[in-house]
């Protein structure tokens, strides 16, 4: 007969086909479950945190929820950076763990569910007769709110008989939230007036909106409005138009672009938090410049937002075009078509920076340009934490927020780099995955460069920037002058750990060692190996981003 772990098994392969994790005690029923009687597919991590990692890159780089898996104890702690991280990016999953048993707890056990709630996780605890319905229960809930649930199984019950599987209900999602009410309604009617008489009009749009499949609906609003458009970092690529979109706003944005930004005389925001680094510590937008917000958090995010809907993005964009659509003309036709009027092209253009810095090491500016115009073109680049992440951000531009993700920027955690690669490559199985990572974090979670090689395989690349350093605590505090000695790192051979586990690795330190990329990239993933770039480049070349950190901070 089934087994609780089995019901469990079961009942979540119906809703979830992607199992990351490390098997261990608290969880051997749970997998053997998995593997021999569900068509989900388990791949193994090398350490606990990945699995969570792997599970949230793969929503991000598909949509699909997905699963990790851990023991009790010592393997479920493993994972709580993680799975914070996730909580504060918004990622549902569903993390399956061993727990206590139901008579008490063993000298080795935590309080597990304290310890989840203290990120921001809710528990789900199965029992004999109402596994499957909790299992449901558990998928719901993180598909409902955007987060991740851990699912326990305490030890005594993982093994016990339970029956067959019962039927279980579809899991209901919420539909979109739409504009209620005469404040929304009259909100939105002042914004649509607001648009219509803008000299200057700007959207900006986030994850929020690509996530509410906003994109052509936004794409249409600016065409009608003739407004300029930009996005946030998760956001990037959303608005389908890219001959008027200004790219990434805040520290990643071009000075340019962020000039013509700060110019506007309406700014509507869609999906987007307006967070610190989006707003440029709240600069983005000129003391004039009336700004809306249409979001699904309770209020506006930010003091500089003017008037505020509550719903979804895409929702309040259809109803602003319904509104813009019953005039004559397009709206921007009495206010002339600013966007004509501006070099866009040369508004987002970056410094490329010197082959060389001036201590002899790789300007990172440069070898981001070169990496950006050699990089095939339908790729996921994923980004862990660190000084590095203003490079990819700036110089690869990519088609949509789906192939553009950094986790662990939410918790500003550093680490999470190398499972990530493990997730997307399971979600996007015939893209290149690209992941962008500083020697810091690389080295924090190495354990899992064996499991990027291993499920990405000549689809999947790593970009080490290696400066010897805690970068952003470099440029933070040793230029306070603090001691620099715990900042810095010994130099690794990241090449040579890549070449251990079975990826090609090459150390480039000019830009004409960026030649095997080239080559690599027009070889079929078959017939290569996974390509790690270990870039030996100067520290001293700051972000731009950071620079903007550091001005705040001083």
């Amino acid at each position: 007969m089934p087994t609780v772990s089995a019901h469990v098994a079961l009942t979540l392969a119906q809703h979830i086909d992607a199992v990351f994790g490390v098997m261990g005690n608290g969880n051997a029923y749970f997998l053997d479950a998995l593997e021999t009687r569900t068509d989900a597919v388990f791949t193994a991590v090398r350490h606990e945190q990945g699995a969570v990692v792997a599970a949230d890159a793969h929503f991000r780089a598909s949509g699909r929820i997905a699963a990790g898996t851990s023991t009790y104890g010592a393997g479920f702690t493993n994972t709580l950076t993680a799975l914070a991280e996730a909580v504060q990016a918004h990622v549902p999953l569903v993390l399956v763990v061993g727990d206590e048993p139901t008579s008490g707890p063993r000298p080795w056990d935590v309080d597990q569910i304290a310890l989840a709630s203290a990120v921001g996780a809710r528990t789900y605890t199965v029992g004999r007769a109402d596994a499957a319905a909790t299992t449901v229960i558990a998928i719901e809930h993180a598909l409902t709110y955007r987060v991740p649930v851990v699912l326990a199984i305490p030890y005594d019950v993982a093994a016990l008989e339970a029956g067959p599987v019962p039927a279980a209900p579809e899991p209901r999602i919420p539909a979109p939230l739409a504009p209620r009410g005469a404040f929304a309604e009259g909100m939105l009617e002042e914004i649509a007036a607001a648009l219509r008489g803008a000299a200057r009009p700007f959207l900006l749009a986030g994850r929020g909106a690509w996530l509410a499949g906003a994109s052509d609906t936004l794409g249409e609003l600016a065409a009608r409005t003739g407004a300029l458009t930009a996005s946030s970092a998760l956001g990037r690529g959303v608005f389908p138009e890219t001959a008027y979109d200004l790219g990434v706003t805040g520290g990643f944005g071009a000075d340019g672009a962020m000039e013509l930004v700060g110019s506007a005389d309406v700014a509507v925001v869609f999906g987007a938090s307006l967070n610190q680094f989006t707003m440029r510590f709240g600069a983005l937008f000129a003391p004039g410049t009336r700004v809306f917000q249409i979001d699904t958090a309770p209020a506006a995010t930010h003091p500089h937002v003017g008037g505020f809907v509550r719903a979804d993005a895409r929702l309040a964009a259809e109803a602003l075009l319904t509104r813009l659509r019953a005039e004559d003309a397009p709206a921007h036709a009495a206010a002339g078509p600013w966007r004509e009027s501006v070099d866009v092209t040369a508004a987002r253009a970056y410094e490329t920076g010197d082959e060389l810095a001036p201590d002899g090491r790789l300007d990172p500016r440069s070898a981001a340009t070169r990496i950006g115009e050699l990089l095939p073109d339908d790729r996921v680049v994923v980004s862990d934490g660190g000084h590095f992440i203003g490079w990819a951000n700036m110089y690869w531009p990519v088609a949509a927020p789906d192939r553009m993700m950094m986790v662990g920027t939410a918790f500003q955690s550093i680490g999470q780099g190398w499972p990530s690669v493990v997730g997307a490559a399971l979600a996007r199985r015939d893209s290149t995955i690209v992941l962008t990572s500083g020697d810091g974090g690389g080295l924090m979670a190495i354990a899992d460069l064996e499991s990027a090689v291993r499920a990405a395989g000549g689809r999947g690349m790593a970009v080490i920037w290696n400066d010897a350093a805690y970068g952003a605590e470099v440029n933070l505090y040793g230029l306070k002058g603090l001691a620099e000695g715990p900042m810095r790192i010994p130099e690794v051979d990241f090449a040579a750990f890549g070449a251990a586990v079975g990826a090609e690795g090459v150390v480039v330190r000019t830009l004409g060692d960026l030649e095997r990329l080239r080559t690599w990239a027009a070889e079929a993933p078959a017939d290569r190996r996974f390509l790690l770039l270990d870039l030996r480049i100067s520290g001293d070349v700051i972000a731009p981003y950071q620079q903007e950190i550091i001005r705040v901070n001083s």
